[in-house]
């Protein structure tokens, strides 16, 4: 477990930071885009749990954000720069946990019908923000895996992470006893 006896180093003050085995990197890079950007999206969750969300996604959230915290620290201690780091990695089990919950939730809300807008309750609107900061975290990681490695499942994980937020939202909304607001093409404000 980490223990940090100050919160502040000074060590940053000049643009850069370490990874996790150790290598100066600047704050700007490709990798540290990709694990802050994922870290926001924890965030955005936490966010959704304070707001409130049903007992099936409280449960889910919580599993997702500590994965979240796996995912950031995958990134930042990259197999390569030390391969026998132990560091917890995101593996295609995730992506299976992920895909059977976007099953069992979408077995309740139904197919989309209809395109819909992000909102309805505070909690529904939460997790729809999550899962845009998700799709930004996923693109940082792809654009990363153009120049670095990065595990194989990172990318696979975080799209569909993306969509289980997605249908999170929809789930909760219907429990919560929201309509969903849906797209209404060609409307024009009321004069």
């Amino acid at each position: 477990m980490a223990r940090l006896s100050k919160l502040y180093t000074r060590t940053g003050d000049d643009g850069a930071t370490r990874l996790g085995a150790g290598t100066k990197v600047a704050k700007d890079s490709l990798r540290v885009e990709a694990y802050g950007t994922v870290d926001e999206l924890s965030s955005c969750i936490g966010q959704a749990l304070a707001v409130g969300v049903c007992e099936r996604l409280s449960t889910e959230l919580a599993v997702i954000q500590n994965q979240l915290f796996d995912l950031g620290g995958d990134l930042a201690t990259p197999e390569s720069e030390n391969p026998e780091f132990d560091v917890p990695r995101i593996a295609a089990r995730h992506v299976d946990a992920l895909e059977g919950l976007i099953d069992e939730l979408t077995e309740v809300v139904g197919p989309l019908e209809n395109f819909i807008l992000p909102g309805g309750s505070p909690a529904a609107a939460v997790l729809q923000v999550a899962r845009t900061v998700c799709r930004r975290a996923e693109r940082r990681v792809v654009s990363l895996a153009r120049e670095e490695d990065v595990g194989d499942q990172m990318v696979p994980y975080l799209n569909r992470l993306s969509d289980a937020l997605f249908v999170m939202a929809r789930f909760e909304n219907r429990e919560a006893g929201v309509d969903e607001p849906l797209w209404q093409p060609g409307q024009q404000a009321g004069c």
